[in-house]
């Protein structure tokens, strides 16, 4: 058996931050390294897998904003914005940004908000320099070790990974959510807090594409609606988001599908039934676009419907014309000047709400983050640790929150990452001053 002071199950952005912030508080309190044991256990060969693939290997590391509209834009549940708060102003993305250009990763915001490494860097650069972190602090990380039992022994925690034993003064649980299984992501934290005592709310998909009963044309893979209202409808309830959708063979996905998905999830689970459809004339209601299409008969009626559509400013993409048509039952010659009142109610009431379908499913797997997790009235938000269990810790997607797309969920697990660690150190450390110290 292996006696450990600080062991962190999973080595993704929340464990690595965790072990970083563990060793530091350590180090502030002037205990020697070698008299104070930081173990991380990750089941990949490597680190940081979701940070490896995330942004096609571009790594959207953070959102450039600080803590209080970093959680009024990327967290939408007032339950998840008050559990983060603490978390995202203990350490925020100018802090995880000052802490990767120590490391020669310098990063920049695009217009949106979002945070990349510059050109020239990707998220292996973003990799490394953790990997460097890690390694400067002393921390020891054993790879390709699958976790299969957690319990509670006393004042210390008993690990078993295949032949071996680790027991720990303080745990810290970072072992994602179960979204992307094939990075490693797969549960398993979910049943450790569970037979730890913890409740855990039922995993769901969030930031997922969203497939259709009946698969979209052919013709329109690929094609993008520009800044649209995504609608979904069912039981007599709608949810909405605005942003790009993008058609793809089996469905849907894009930003504005993969932010809704969490709440399409919930709707097509509570209701079977869940109809999808898109205004794609988000930034005019109903009687202003009438207004123009009238504007436009009377001065140019020989001008074919399907043209208006066509060129209209800010108005649906050429591939997707033909569908309003068909949907509208106007013919691919009519004229404005021939559009009769029916017609052009049709056609008013097709575009600002276009079908797309309706749900065949939303994959929990194929999604970025998954929503669902250990129940966050059962953690301390100010440190991270069980309110149930001491010196137990939570960090990352483990937790029930889902954030919205743009590296808000990035930037939560490394703020929960580094929260549970600080705290845990310290904990451990004023348990050892106490006591005698946990030695490996």
């Amino acid at each position: 058996m292996r006696i450990i002071d600080i062991l962190i199950v999973g080595g993704g952005a929340a464990g690595m931050l965790a072990a970083i912030a563990a060793r530091d508080s350590a180090r502030k309190r002037k205990i020697p390294d070698k008299d104070f044991s930081i173990v991380i256990l990750e089941r990949n060969r490597l680190p940081g897998e979701k940070i490896r693939i995330s942004g096609g290997g571009r790594c959207n590391v953070t959102h450039a904003a600080k803590p209080d509209e970093l959680l009024a834009k990327g967290f939408l549940k007032k339950g998840e914005q008050r559990f983060l708060r603490h978390a995202l102003h203990a350490f925020g993305s100018d802090a995880l940004l000052a802490l990767l250009a120590r490391q020669g990763v310098r990063c920049e915001a695009r217009p949106d908000g979002k945070v990349f490494p510059v050109d020239g860097l990707a998220a292996s650069d973003v990799l490394h320099a953790f990997e460097s972190m890690i390694a400067d602090r002393a921390v020891s990380v054993e790879y390709v070790c699958t976790v299969s039992s957690v319990v509670r022994t006393g004042d210390s925690f008993d690990v078993k990974a295949g032949e071996r034993t680790f027991r720990s003064a303080a745990l810290v649980l970072a072992t994602g959510g179960v979204s992307y299984p094939s990075t490693g992501s797969r549960g398993d934290g979910h049943l450790f807090a569970r037979r730890l005592g913890h409740a855990v709310v039922r995993a769901s998909p969030a930031l997922a594409p969203v497939l259709t009963r009946d698969k979209p044309p052919a013709e329109l893979a690929g094609v993008s609606l520009r800044s649209t209202e995504f609608i979904a409808s069912a039981g007599g309830k709608q949810v909405s988001r605005r942003g790009d959708v993008l058609f793809t063979h089996r469905g849907l996905s894009g930003p504005a599908v993969l932010s809704l998905s969490r709440e399409v999830a919930e709707l097509f689970g509570t209701y079977g039934n869940c109809l999808l459809f898109a205004d794609l004339f988000a930034d005019l209601d109903q009687d202003a676009l009438q207004n123009a299409l009238l504007s436009e008969s009377r001065r140019n009626g020989a001008k074919l419907v399907r043209k208006f559509l066509q060129h209209c400013p800010a108005g649906p993409p050429a591939a997707l014309i033909p569908y309003i048509m068909r949907n509208a039952e106007i013919s691919a010659d009519l004229q404005l000047s021939g559009l009769a009142r029916c017609n052009r109610i049709a056609l008013l009431q097709t575009v600002k709400r276009f079908p797309l379908g309706t749900v065949k499913a939303v994959p929990l797997e194929h999604g970025e983050v998954s929503a669902g997790g250990v129940s966050l009235i059962e953690v301390n938000p100010k440190t991270m640790e069980s309110r149930i269990v001491p010196a137990l810790f939570f960090a990352g997607e483990l937790l029930d929150y889902a954030g919205e797309i743009g590296g808000f969920n990035l930037q939560a697990a490394f703020s929960t990452g580094w929260l549970a660690g600080k705290a845990s150190s310290e904990k451990t450390a004023d348990r050892s001053s106490e006591n005698s110290p946990c030695v490996s």
